[in-house]
């Protein structure tokens, strides 16, 4: 049997890596391990580099099909460390969640770029993909077009480990816990810095883990003429945020009354951080 070609318009590819894309990023941004990184390769090794190759090279005669789908799996494994560097100067960081983000945007932007250049070009000049149903071409390749697969097989590969192990292996500076005192009104600038002797004044005590790992902790509040008291997390799972209101009750007036709050992982007999966070409070 003959070989039969089959033409698809480059819009309907880009078409489809944009529906892709959006129906993938929320399923990839609420899993985790194996599952995550399986569902996540797209987003590493293809829809990057074509999309960016599509956005450059709009016309079918600027690149033929293997060169085009070559490249594209190069310049995806280029892509992703220049949005990983852009990211690392943003409060977001190179978390998997912030580089999900930031490549979907890169992938809809290019497409979008592509998608118009596209669309504005003649009839006859609009990119086309011909599928080829038969016999396998690769032994009719030729030397140059059988190197560019065997480079695109290890961008694949290496794309992959190396997303494998950004998801799964977190950078050391990565790895804190967040913990603050937020003031009555839920704000750092609502504190209450006065008391009236043998009245409560309320604060809130916040604890994100950001250890990439499950966490419990104790926090010991000392201070305000009562006991040390002690109140307890439980288990905290990676970007789990745990807060507790507090009650603080001065038994006698004085100026500049010191609370403090010691931030301890359970087991642990040295506390997280060298300094407590501390709050001086003038009581009437």
């Amino acid at each position: 049997m003959g070989n039969q070609n089959v033409a698809i318009d480059g819009r309907w590819v880009i078409a489809g890596i944009l529906c892709i894309t959006l129906l993938l990023f929320p399923v990839v941004a609420f899993t985790t391990g194996t599952l995550r990184v399986v569902l996540a390769l797209p987003f590493a090794v293809f829809f990057p580099g074509y999309s960016l190759l599509a956005a450059l090279f709009p016309r079918e005669g600027d690149l033929d099909t293997f060169r085009r789908v070559a490249f594209s799996l190069g310049l995806s494994v280029v892509v992703l460390p220049l949005i990983g560097l852009v990211l690392n100067y943003t409060p977001w960081g190179i978390d998997p969640l912030p580089m999900l983000t930031g490549t979907s945007l890169f992938v809809l932007a290019t497409s979008a770029v592509a998608w118009y250049r596209q669309q504005a070009l003649p009839e006859a000049e609009r990119l086309r993909f011909a599928l080829r149903a038969g016999p396998s071409g690769w032994t009719e390749a030729s030397g140059l077009g059988k190197t560019l697969g065997i480079i695109a097989v290890v961008a694949v590969l290496t794309a992959a480990g190396s997303l494998s192990y950004a998801i799964s292996t977190p950078g050391p500076g990565d790895r804190y816990t967040e913990f603050y005192i937020l003031g009555p009104g839920g704000s750092s600038a609502d504190y209450d810095l006065e008391a009236t002797a043998g009245e409560p004044v309320d604060f809130t005590v916040v604890i994100v883990n950001h250890e990439h790992e499950p966490m419990s902790y104790r926090v010991e509040i000392t201070g305000g003429g009562e006991a040390a008291r002690n109140l307890t997390t439980g288990t905290l799972d990676h970007e789990d945020r745990w807060q507790s209101p507090v009650e603080i009750v001065f038994r006698a007036p004085g100026k500049d009354q010191k609370v403090e709050f010691w931030l301890y992982a359970v087991g642990s007999p040295e506390p997280n951080f060298d300094d407590p966070l501390q709050l001086y409070i003038d009581v009437r």
